[in-house]
């Protein structure tokens, strides 16, 4: 396993990371999930990320139960805030009170004294940004909280917590959260540019396209049983991909990954961690073999002419636009 300096900062992450955005506490069963991290730690994979409200709360309760007796010290916890945990007004955004309320409650679910990166899950146009900004400060002042950063936020907000952060002497942002793989885009234009100059890492969430990019999904039949398509709660995020037009290329793909002696998704994520700024690419799974193969792609360097060739098909179906970073409530 390959170990990354978050952006400019010190601390190193693993370069694959384990994610349990919808799978802790909700599609697999809790002993299912230990045996995923186990397999996780077996293969190297140090950096643990989840967030308050997946599965509301219960993906981080999972998570911290299965890594129980693990020493503290091996490994990085990553959480966020932002979204609804609970009916009442402020018990959502990035206001000072649902912040400091929510990393504890995280706290207690992860079974830990502190978090190494607490991060904003979105920007919150409600909320000034300097208070935000002042409440992360205050965590990390008082050893609640190592690290901050943020996720999906756009370029100029980003570059506006920055200036903020400089001017009142708080703790500046270390990392970013986007999605982005080889069918997903939208931080090449403005965002990665931008947190590369500013020593920003990035942890990057769906990497393989919500499996999209493991080859599992064929033009023309249905989803196979098991997988992410048939599950309530995860089948919205797919959906969009499970089109005979991108199916086709990433079949295609498939192709080339196996005369590389590479899976699709070790292709997949080998792409995206050559990528200059990307610090990690966080993985989910069902099963603790996905963990393994999946693992591989940590130090796997692909050539040149099998970049320009996989870029090459998928072209025509690659998402870039940047609008599409934010759902309509979130929109100012």
């Amino acid at each position: 396993m390959e170990y990354r300096h978050l952006g400019r900062s010190g601390v190193r992450f693993s370069a694959i990371a384990y994610g349990n955005w919808i799978t802790h506490g909700s599609q697999i069963e809790a002993d299912q999930a230990a045996a995923c991290v186990q397999a996780a730690l077996d293969a190297g994979i140090t950096t643990f990320d989840t967030a308050d409200v997946y599965a509301l709360g219960a993906a981080e309760s999972v998570l911290g139960k299965a890594l129980t007796g693990v020493r503290r010290e091996s490994i990085e916890l990553a959480t966020k805030v932002y979204w609804p945990t609970g009916d009442g007004a402020n018990d959502r955004g990035l206001s000072r009170k649902h912040i400091f309320e929510s990393i504890n409650a995280s706290l207690r679910r992860l079974g830990t004294d502190y978090v190494d990166l607490y991060q904003a899950h979105r920007f919150d146009y409600a909320t000034p940004l300097e208070e935000t900004l002042r409440a992360f400060d205050d965590l990390v002042r008082q050893g609640k909280v190592l690290y901050v950063g943020v996720s999906e936020w756009r370029a100029d907000e980003i570059s506006e917590a920055l200036r903020i952060a400089d001017d009142l002497g708080f703790d500046r942002i270390v990392s970013n959260q986007p999605q982005f793989s080889l069918l997903w885009r939208v931080i090449e234009g403005e965002v990665l540019p931008l947190c590369r100059d500013e020593g920003i890492g990035q942890i990057v969430w769906s990497p393989l396209a919500q499996g999209v990019l493991t080859g599992k999904y064929r033009p023309g039949q249905p989803p196979p049983e098991g997988s992410r398509a048939l599950d309530p709660q995860g089948s919205g995020f797919v959906r969009g991909y499970l089109r005979d037009e991108v199916l086709e290329r990433t079949s295609r793909m498939a192709s080339l990954a196996a005369e590389a002696g590479l899976t699709p998704a070790q292709l997949a994520l080998a792409w995206v961690l050559q990528t200059p700024g990307i610090t990690s690419a966080i993985i989910g799974a069902t099963r603790p073999e996905q963990v393994t193969e999946n693992a591989v792609a940590s130090g796997t360097v692909l050539d040149d002419d099998l970049v320009e060739a996989v870029e090459e098909i998928l072209e025509p179906v690659v998402i870039r636009d940047p609008a599409l970073t934010r759902s309509p409530e979130e929109r100012p």
